[in-house]
């Protein structure tokens, strides 16, 4: 059959036509890119200054933060920002206003407070310089404070010590209340770290403001491993403590898909190292942060 090249054209053109019609008619398939994506995070980065910032006054926190968008800060006792009860009534009020005027938020206070010890007047001082912290926390601004147990004595059963804090939690957690905090018990201390004994702990404070402050330990993968442990306290986790993400230890991602799964809205905070270039280092953090999260 003879064809010339006005009929071939004519056909060419027929046949696009046609082509174009059938990718309108069918939806193109979705990209395989290998991640499985589910509803946006909502979690917020912010920092300890235990390590990294440490050495930071309170305007230097603010401007390396918001440099690095670092959303928070959660101000550790005894460093070099000065935020502790000694403050008076107009330096709380300036602290509060200093970030309140600046896009980076005073979510809490971080103290070194615990309540295991044998020795019961001690346990008293502690209880009530805690409600100190609490009432400092209210003035600046904050929404809580951390606090831990720090071991278990050897010569009491661990049974008794977890009640002896979990009693004191619940009493700290009555107070917070009539102030607008939380009490975010760090996962901390030689077996007081262990997931089940925070459980404990919980159970018996037995009170919506008293919550866990999750510590990323190598103990969270003890036992019957890191979801089992992370399903005993998964609905009191009020705050995340990060530590390096470059550490292969710890199963970071999982960690963030677990948080993101049960609608963690808090913040995670980095507990890291001090670094010469800390903005820069910040900006890597949160980079990585993102992109364990799939968000980048």
């Amino acid at each position: 059959m003879h064809t010339t090249r006005r009929s071939f054209l004519t056909r060419a053109s027929a046949l696009g036509t046609l082509a174009v019609a059938a990718s309108a008619a069918t939806p193109a398939p979705a990209l395989k890119t290998g991640m499985k994506f589910s509803r946006p995070a909502k979690m917020k980065l912010g920092t300890v200054t235990y390590n990294l910032a440490k050495d930071w006054d309170v305007a230097t926190i603010i401007k390396h933060c918001t440099e690095a968008k670092f959303e928070g800060v959660e101000l550790r006792t005894t460093h070099a920002h000065k935020v502790e009860v000694s403050l008076s009534k107009a330096e709380r009020a300036e602290v509060r206003k200093r970030f309140k005027d600046s896009p980076v938020e005073l979510m809490s206070l971080g103290s070194a407070f615990d309540y295991h010890t044998t020795d019961q007047a001690k346990l008293r001082k502690d209880i009530e310089a805690t409600k100190e912290y609490l009432v400092l926390a209210k003035d600046v601004g904050a929404t809580g404070v951390k606090v831990r147990p720090n071991g278990l004595p050897k010569e009491v059963p661990v049974e008794k010590t977890l009640e002896q804090i979990g009693r004191s939690l619940r009493e700290l957690g009555q107070f917070a209340e009539a102030h607008g905090q939380q009490i975010r018990v760090e996962v901390h201390g030689r077996g007081t770290e262990l997931l089940p004994h925070i459980k404990t702990m919980m159970e018996v404070a037995n009170h919506k403001l008293v919550g866990v402050c999750w510590n990323c330990n190598p103990t969270d993968l003890d036992g019957e491993g890191f979801d089992h442990n992370f399903d005993l306290v998964k609905d009191k986790i009020f705050t995340v403590h990060m530590r390096d993400l470059s550490l292969e230890d710890y199963p970071f991602r999982r960690l963030l898909t677990r948080l993101n799964e049960i609608g963690y809205q808090g913040y995670c905070l980095a507990e890291i190292p001090d670094s010469k270039e800390p903005v820069r280092l910040m900006q890597y953090y949160r980079s990585l942060w993102l992109a364990y999260q799939n968000l980048l």
